[in-house]
């Protein structure tokens, strides 16, 4: 499949927050908020320092296994998951919840990012090796967010036939409708809309819940790079971080630490993550709901469930996977359970990331290198012509709208329409009227003033009705730009948090897959448009 690949500094294309590209530019301010710097100088510290980290791989191995247990394994995923007994052997994460058939493109990108740069860091350091991992938030219980994708510019909603609770461990049956409307309009037909209809069909209605099937789809997508799937919702995983656990029910530690560290960096930047004094939930089969104290008992909001402090203890020893924890403890969970050396996250992660550093030294878990994932934008044929009839260059398309169209009209008719030269003269003669006018009589000065006022006023609103007159005679070119920014950034947003996937694999096949993990940058920090 021929395409071309541009690459675009992430400052330039105005869609990113400060604190984003301040990291990116490794501004000082922000230094004390993480551990390691995120290129190759960062990545060779981390990976020296995590050996004083040890993980239970024991337990990684065994619980891998057991989970991969039914389902088809490449010969990558099986040498990966035994590999990772070995202490000379560490993982490239990325995390997201299980989205119904992956919810967006950055999805994608996600783990294409974390397989390319394993596969950089395996060329590095040959006396090592880096696994890529998919750490699945199955717990996750919004439904709104994860019951939803977009094709063809339509919203596919899934009601999940009344199910609460973990969406990872909900029953799939219920899609079969949902898909049926789907592969109705699924297309062009061919053998890649063939092979993605037998792929979904596959994963949502031969495997029992959502949690299994996203294994599966995900395995389908990028087994053959030895990507794994890791679900922590097993027992054996939270045991590891039981102390933790215990601390946060008992003794609300994470909140002071979080919320200082997340005030200073206020200073300066948005919050992302907000501590509560219990940062876990209650997990139970079509539940999952906070944790709290109340007086001398903990109880599960929402529910009748309340314990003693030895009540609840009791239940965190018996039944460590019933505790869930929060967006500020999810990472003390996975870096206690793998060998990881840097994480990739969007911007928003890398923003919570940021404060959670003195969280994971109280702990004494490993914080990574925090790295931001690839972003991509792809070009189809459609968008591609537009974009050469309008003689816009892909570096143009992350201006604005209303730039693009005022940039088309001034080199067009020559900037005819402004009347900069004309004002100038006017702002003369204006001025000779005011002086003539406090001659005659000083206190005219404020009339004259509000007179010249009208005046100017009335001159901008000529100049936008020039504009208008300039861009009737140009609608047919005008629409072109305003139909291409429509169609790659939908809804006024990147294209990646809106389209799916599904969009692009019956044109490309699987080669959609083997094009962005070859495509990404696995340390530089540039915006990736991909023209088909």
């Amino acid at each position: 499949m021929e395409y071309k690949c541009t690459y675009i500094p992430y400052k330039e294309t105005g869609a990113f927050s400060s604190l984003v590209t301040d990291y990116l530019d490794k501004n000082q301010a922000l230094s004390p908020f993480y551990k390691y710097t995120p290129d190759e100088a960062g990545i060779e510290a981390a990976i020296h320092d995590r050996a004083k980290f040890p993980v239970n791989r024991k337990v990684l191995v065994e619980t891998l296994t057991m989970q991969y247990s039914n389902l088809v394994q490449t010969e990558a995923v099986a040498e990966n998951i035994k590999r990772l007994g070995d202490e000379n052997t560490f993982t490239i994460c990325t995390a997201h919840q299980p989205n119904l058939l992956t919810g967006y493109l950055y999805f994608i990108y996600k783990i294409a990012h974390a397989i390319q740069l394993a596969q950089h860091l395996n060329a590095q350091y040959p006396g090592k090796h880096f696994v890529p991992v998919y750490y699945m938030g199955s717990e996750d219980n919004d439904l709104d967010e994860l019951g939803t994708f977009r094709y063809g510019g339509e919203k596919y909603v899934w009601d999940a036939d009344g199910q609460a609770g973990a969406v990872g461990r909900m029953d799939t049956q219920s899609l079969k409708p949902l898909l049926d409307k789907l592969f109705r309009v699924l297309g062009p037909p061919g053998p890649n809309a063939d092979r993605l209809k037998n792929m979904l069909t596959e994963a949502y209605l031969k495997h029992d819940t959502i949690g299994k099937a996203t294994k599966y789809l995900v395995n389908e997508l990028f087994g053959q790079y030895g990507l794994l799937v890791l679900d922590p919702d097993e027992a054996a995983f939270k045991k590891e971080i039981f102390a933790v656990l215990e601390d946060d029910l008992l003794n609300h530690t994470a909140n002071p630490i979080v919320t200082r560290q997340a005030g200073l960096l206020a200073e300066q930047y948005k919050s992302q993550a907000y501590p509560r004094d219990i940062n876990i939930f209650y997990l139970a089969d079509g539940l999952r709901e906070r944790i709290e104290k109340a007086g001398d008992k903990w109880v599960v909001l929402n529910t009748d469930i309340s314990w003693t402090k030895d009540e609840m203890l009791d239940e965190l020893k018996t039944h460590p996977e019933r505790f869930s924890p929060n967006v500020i403890l999810r990472g003390i969970l996975q870096e206690s359970i793998l060998p990881n050396v840097a994480f990739i996250g969007g911007g928003a992660e890398v923003a919570y990331w940021l404060q959670l550093k003195e969280l994971f030294a109280h702990y004494g878990v490993f914080y990574p290198v925090i790295l931001l994932r690839q972003s991509i934008m792809l070009i189809g044929k459609k968008a591609a012509e537009l974009l050469e009839k309008t003689g816009h260059t892909v570096n143009d398309l992350f201006k604005s709208t209303e730039q693009l169209t005022k940039e088309y009209i001034d080199e067009e008719s020559s900037g005819h329409w402004h009347t900069d030269n004309e004002q100038e003269g006017f702002e003369a003669l204006l001025s000779k009227l005011k002086e003539k006018a406090i001659s005659l009589d000083p206190t005219l000065s404020a009339s004259a003033d509000a007179a010249l006022a009208r005046i100017r006023k009335q001159l901008q609103v000529l100049e936008k009705k020039m504009l208008r007159a300039e861009k009737r005679n140009h609608e047919t070119e005008l629409r072109r730009i305003e139909r291409l920014k429509t169609i790659l950034f939908p809804g006024g947003g990147l294209q990646e948090r809106v389209e799916n996937f599904i969009e692009y694999y019956p044109i490309c096949g699987i080669e959609l897959i083997d094009m962005v993990v070859k495509e990404c940058l696995p340390l530089k920090s540039e915006f990736l448009v991909i023209s088909l």
